[in-house]
């Protein structure tokens, strides 16, 4: 199969027979063959094991290159029991982090597997949905509204189709795309006749065959400008200002230490070993693959209750969501939607109204939707008379228009009939007569009145109307939007989609944890209320498509937050809404499943959409329900915010130990006639701290932190790693002195000493941390109770074990163990004691609950 450079320039039957393709498209062998030697359909190619990846990845941490140079220092000065032991940690705590994190990214992977996107394709020339993944050269691919173009394709046939292109060339608006020749020097911009992968279908339907693939597309070729790094997230924000704020207090603490020892005249090796340790002690180095654990454990937990991840950061932005944007199909309604009646203009029962409108609905090949399928389900159950009207043309729908027109052939004549469906106020329109007994009647202002109030009494009963036109014209080869004219109305269909009573009691769950819905719905103002009434959702200040158009955007800032129903809303209003409760200092989430809604789910903070959305919508997403459900929604929630929470914990234990351990360690370093501890056992206090820290991501979490939404705060934290930090050295400067007038200056026991009690603590500080309410009232998660209880055991019986040593290690007297194990439970007492207003401060608020509600809501940008 020979590669086509210009194939634009081509005609499509030369680039069919030189892709070996046809009509039929390629057979089934013929497509698997093509795909072993083109290589799957995606941007990333064939790349090395990942688990060999991730391995290596964990020896490329600046902290663990650290501890690296340190053991090739102690190579060089023949102290082979200090580099053993060194790379021992290393290796530890590279396959610990490692083993945690490469279960946690095949979990992901599988979970991203269950919402791939798919692509329509005629292989033997049969219809068939493959993953976008599978699509080979010489594939024959259908696209319709709301389909993403799955690579670079050349159009064999198009009606009124138009993609949105706007990633690769910057045009705002949708281009038309025809099966025309164009020129071979042609611009991508000028290339009308092709689609490209990356962009998507807005409206209109169309055919094509497939000539690059993967990296041989023009996205792919340009990949590397488009895939730069998307807008920070407030959360990435803070994690930077974090390790930065880290670094820059890691090198003033480590020059200082170093040059005070250097001073001092401290051995050059052991200060050199110290002053590394002391380094990786301040740093919580195992944050990163924290992150990564807490979040995965998050999203399998939000997987379990009907919600797919697919973007592990958006976990932050579904805890501190407090408003929830959505339409009210399936979420107030049931989402069974049904033809309760097809009617004539006076609104009696019609065969020929459903008849007509069953055609429309079946030959009609735009945007497939739940309202056809409930059309062609009762239309399908009348008997058809005579021959089967063809298809000739047909103008398909668009969000401008709200209708869609078929043109069929009549039995008899020269004469076509067009159908159109669609909005009552877009079909009435086109009318100048309605049918009435068999006989056309003129439309005239009040027969327009009362088919209106019908309209009206009929919207206040719940029900959605369509309205039925046809009318009589010549045949000719093309039609368009301008022969919608002149049209006779035949009557109005009425759907059905009952209030979905048990959304109140989720509405009242949603409420509990901070959250307010808002409709945004395409329904007229009577429907809305009906279906907001009917559960009990009180309607306040209502807003219409047309008052939107009539308020600035500095008016809509401030009316948006006081209301919860926008009806008749326009699509490109959508996104208005959503950046308008942006803008007034909301984080908005926004649940939609359709072209229209992409705007909005990429303007949302979290976007969220359905399985069973449009594969635009899916990919614009950050979540993806498995279930139309606002009950599902709610448990996302409540696991988003857990996963948050765990992470907020390990940020706040790890930074506030580590923080005290390494300031003792700094002042002590300066004051003794040696140094307080060794790089090794520093490193192996380090290791025995981190094994309960990753429990940190199974963590139960208190049911305060799920009633109101909260982000984090990079302020705040560091003022908790003062407080409790600077506490924790207190107790350690008084562990000195203890030790130093129990030991007589030896050093080994004091080492040995100092190491016991800067382990226990930040064991059982642990404990106290993680929860604002009193320790003993919140129950930790199983495996972080059991690491806290077994590296306590191993951190008071270690200087008794055989062969420590090797660690510098000495057997402790039982007073001088029980006078460090009395400390340690000071410390724990004394971080009870100061974690209330800590807690307290860290909500902003005075708290009878303890919660930690930090940020409630954020300003745009």
């Amino acid at each position: 199969m020979r590669r086509i450079e210009r194939y634009w320039a081509e005609h499509p039957a030369d680039v069919l027979a030189t892709m070996e393709s046809g009509g039929d498209g390629l057979s089934s062998t013929a497509a698997a063959a093509r795909l072993e030697e083109c290589g799957s359909n995606t941007l990333a190619g064939r790349t090395g094991h990942p688990m060999l990846r991730l391995l290596l990845s964990r020896f490329t941490n600046p902290l663990v290159v650290i501890l690296i140079v340190a053991a090739v220092i102690s190579l060089l000065a023949r102290e082979w029991a200090d580099a053993l032991i060194i790379m021992g940690i290393v290796l530890l705590t590279a396959v610990l982090s490692f083993v945690q994190e490469y279960r946690a990214s095949i979990a992901i992977d599988a979970l991203r597997r269950r919402v791939s996107i798919t692509a329509c394709v005629i292989r033997s020339g049969r219809r068939t949905v493959v993953p976008a993944e599978s699509i080979v050269p010489g594939d024959i691919v259908e696209l319709s509204a709301g389909a993403l173009v799955p690579a670079d394709c050349l159009l064999l046939t198009s009606r009124d189709c138009f993609v949105d292109q706007a990633a690769l060339t910057g045009e705002s608006l949708p281009v038309e795309k025809l099966p025309d020749l164009v020129a071979a020097d042609s611009g991508l911009a000028e290339r009308t006749n092709s689609v490209f992968m990356g962009t998507s279908v807005r409206s209109g339907w169309a055919s094509a065959v497939v000539v690059n693939t993967g990296k041989s597309t023009v996205f792919g070729s340009i990949a590397g400008s488009l895939a730069s790094r998307p807008p920070e997230t407030e959360f990435e924000r803070g994690l930077r200002r974090f390790g930065g704020f880290l670094i820059r207090m890691m090198f003033t603490v480590v020059i200082i230490v170093l040059g005070a020892n250097i001073l001092l005249h401290r051995p050059t090796i052991d200060t050199l070993l110290f002053a590394a340790a002391i380094a990786v002690g301040l740093s919580p180095e195992l944050l990163p693959a924290i992150l990564a654990i807490t979040l995965s454990h998050g999203a399998r937990a939000m997987a379990r209750e009907g919600v797919i991840v697919k973007r592990l950061d958006a976990i932050e932005n579904l805890g501190c969501m407090d408003v929830l944007c959505t339409d009210k199909t399936g979420t107030l309604t049931r989402g069974v939607i049904g033809l309760d009646g097809a009617v004539d203009p006076r609104g009696q029962p019609s065969d020929d109204v459903l008849r007509l409108a069953t055609l429309n609905a079946q030959l009609q090949s735009g945007i497939h939707n739940p309202l056809d399928e409930a059309i062609v389900s009762r239309g399908t159950q009348l008997e058809t008379p005579g021959e089967v009207p063809a298809k000739i043309d047909e103008i398909p729908y668009d969000f401008q228009r709200r209708r869609v027109s078929i043109v069929i052939t009549e039995p008899t004549g020269p004469e076509v009939r067009m159908v159109t469906k669609g909005a009552v106020a877009n079909v009435l329109e086109t009318c100048a007569s309605l049918r009435v007994d068999q006989q056309d009647v003129a439309l005239d202002a009040t027969i327009g009145a009362e088919l209106t109030q019908r309209f009206v009494d009929w919207s206040k009963q719940g029900f959605r109307v369509l309205a039925i036109a046809a009318k009589r014209l010549q045949r000719k080869d093309r039609y368009d939007a301008t022969d919608e004219v002149a049209m006779t109305l035949v009557g109005f269909l009425l759907f059905l989609d009952p209030p979905e009573i048990q959304a109140a009691s989720a509405l009242k769950a949603l409420g509990a944890l901070g959250v307010s819905v808002k409709v945004i719905t395409g329904d007229n103002r009577f429907v809305a209320t009906h279906v907001a009434e009917a559960i009990g959702m009180p309607v306040d200040g209502m807003l219409t498509g047309s008052d939107l158009r009539q308020l600035t955007d500095e008016a809509l800032w401030q009316r948006a937050p006081a209301t919860n129903v926008f009806s008749g809303i326009e699509p490109n209003q959508k996104e208005r809404i959503i950046t308008a409760l942006r803008k007034s200092g909301h984080v908005v989430g926004y649940l939609g499943d359709g072209i229209n809604d992409t705007p909005a789910l990429h303007a949302a903070d979290v976007g969220i959409s359905v399985d069973t959305a449009v594969d635009v919508a899916k990919e614009a997403a950050d979540f993806v329900l498995l279930e139309h459900d606002l009950d599902v929604i709610c448990r996302g929630i409540n696991e988003g915010r857990h996963a948050f929470a765990n992470t907020i914990k390990y940020i706040f234990i790890a930074t506030s130990s580590n923080f005290g351990n390494t300031i003792g360690m700094a002042l002590a370093s300066i004051y003794l006639p040696f140094l307080p501890l060794l790089a090794k056992q520093i490193l192996l206090n380090n290791f025995l701290g981190d094994v309960p820290s990753m429990g940190i991501a199974g963590d139960h979490v208190d049911r305060e932190w799920a009633h109101a939404p909260h982000r984090w705060d990079i302020r705040l934290i560091r003022r908790s790693m003062f407080t409790f930090g600077l506490s924790s050295t207190a107790f350690d400067l008084l562990t000195f002195a203890v030790l130093l007038a129990v030991s007589g200056g030896n050093h080994e026991i004091f080492r040995t000493g100092w190491f016991v009690e800067s382990l226990l603590t930040e064991l059982w500080v642990l404990l106290v941390i993680r929860t604002p309410r009193p320790f003993y009232r919140s129950r930790p998660g199983r495996f972080l109770a059991w690491g806290v209880s077994t590296m306590t055991v191993v951190a008071v019986s270690l200087p008794y074990l055989p062969g420590v040593r090797v660690l510098g290690f000495v057997p402790l007297s039982l007073p001088l163990l029980a006078t460090i194990l009395l400390i340690s439970l000071l410390y724990v007492a004394c971080a009870e004691v100061i974690k209330r207003p800590v807690y307290r401060r860290l909500s902003g608020t005075p708290s009878r609950t303890g919660g930690i509600y930090v940020s409630r809501r954020r300003p745009l940008g």
